[in-house]
């Protein structure tokens, strides 16, 4: 019985830090530097040639 319940909370724990180590991840993953937001490509926009 000591082997099943050692072994339950080692599973229990070990899942727990996989949730946390996931969450932390996605946490830092979304964390998006600030870019500014200046277009590489610009075309001309004037009115057609007649």
């Amino acid at each position: 019985m000591r082997r099943l319940l050692a072994a339950s909370t080692t599973a229990v724990i070990a899942a727990a830090l996989a949730v946390g180590a996931a969450f932390g991840i996605v946490a830092l993953l979304d964390a998006a530097p600030e870019q500014p937001n200046v277009p590489l490509i610009t075309y001309d926009t004037a009115s057609p040639r007649p």
